[in-house]
């Protein structure tokens, strides 16, 4: 399988970290948390956290206070199909193709909740073909991206397609939940909107290929309780412990070996790193545990700088940012992890015909 074409797409709408400072301190919620969760609000948002700004499907920050279920299900209900349609058009053209060419369509998303699922809207709106398969993957949180192109590689390898769009879209605004719990404010000043997509083929196109190979994952459910999801009040409550950077360092360590001892390969074979950018002291973890360089995560931290943690389009953003850079050919390695917990990657290996 072959990666031909990326296209990234985020909300019009640009709040800087101070700016969502302001409206934190004047949205009715504000007054009843502690004082101890105030005060967690007000450093990590003015504080070095390695985000400047975030996206989000809202004309003014007051809206993000609308904190209930209908106001949160309504933001996805407009937002998801159109950053998803935006983002899948701009792989498509990239890949010089047109809609008509895709013969499978794959969406992940776990910030919201549609029946007929994401596909059905995003199918009919990029005008595909109605005869192709149409999956929605839903619950991978932040690391689906993964999953989604191993789930292309498999129609592609079963012969069932030759173009796969592969999409992954999170309106992380509409999952918004404020209580004193840590976990929840910090994820309230870590997320952004935004949707990527990838056009994959059984052939290369272009001059620049970049080949898929060795895709490893591992699912850890004895640590579910430390990254996930939960439903409070007939919304999504998100659940993020501490533990988590160190947790996602190690497994991705473990998954990396994994990978290279069954592509035959060694850790010096490894021109460029893809990694999901889950935030500040989970890239800190990494640099640690895999004794990585600044530049070797510059791709990751400019994403979180621009976009704050977008969830599962991240490590597209990512990729996308390696390859407008210029990253030397050979192999590359790309991973995310997330809700579960789990934990995925791959082997890239980028060639000029």
């Amino acid at each position: 399988m072959y990666i031909n074409g990326i296209g990234t797409a985020v909300p019009k709408n640009r709040f800087l970290q101070r700016d969502v400072w302001a409206a934190f301190q004047a949205a009715p919620q504000f007054g009843l948390l502690t004082d101890r969760s105030r005060a967690i609000l007000r450093k990590v948002l003015n504080g070095s956290n390695g985000i400047t700004a975030r996206h989000a499907s809202m004309e003014a920050l007051s809206e993000a206070f609308d904190l209930t279920p209908d106001g949160l299900q309504r933001r996805f209900a407009q937002a998801a199909p159109a950053l998803a349609t935006s983002a899948a058009l701009q792989a498509i053209k990239r890949a010089g193709l047109v809609p008509t060419d895709i013969d499978g369509l794959l969406i992940s998303t776990c910030t919201g909740y549609l029946c007929p699922g994401l596909t059905s809207y995003v199918s009919e709106r990029l005008n595909l073909r109605p005869g192709i398969p149409c999956l929605d993957l839903v619950g991978q949180g932040c690391g689906a991206g993964l999953p989604n192109l191993h789930t292309a590689d498999t129609l592609i390898r079963g012969g069932r397609a030759g173009h796969v769009l592969s999409v992954c879209v999170e309106v992380c605004s509409a999952a918004l939940f404020l209580d004193d719990d840590p976990g929840v404010l910090i994820s309230a000043c870590l997320f952004g909107d935004g949707a990527a997509a990838a056009v994959v083929s059984d052939k290369p196109i272009g001059s620049r290929h970049v080949r898929w190979s060795h895709f490893q994952t591992i699912l850890k459910p004895e640590y579910r309780e430390e990254l996930r999801f939960e439903q409070r009040g007939g919304m999504l409550r998100n659940i993020l412990k501490p533990s988590v950077p160190k947790l996602a360092a190690s497994a991705a360590e473990e998954l990396l070996s994994m990978a290279l001892l069954q592509a035959g390969r060694s850790r010096e074979d490894i021109r460029a790193w893809i990694w999901h950018a889950g935030g500040r002291d989970v890239l800190l973890a990494l640099r640690e545990q895999l004794h990585l360089t600044d530049d070797d995560l510059r791709h990751s931290h400019a994403v979180l700088r621009d976009y704050g943690n977008i969830s599962s389009p991240s490590v597209f953003f990512v990729l996308d940012a390696t390859l407008n850079d210029g990253a030397p050919n050979g192999t590359w390695w790309m991973s995310s992890f997330g809700a579960g917990f789990s934990c995925h990657g791959a082997l890239l290996e980028v060639t000029e015909s």
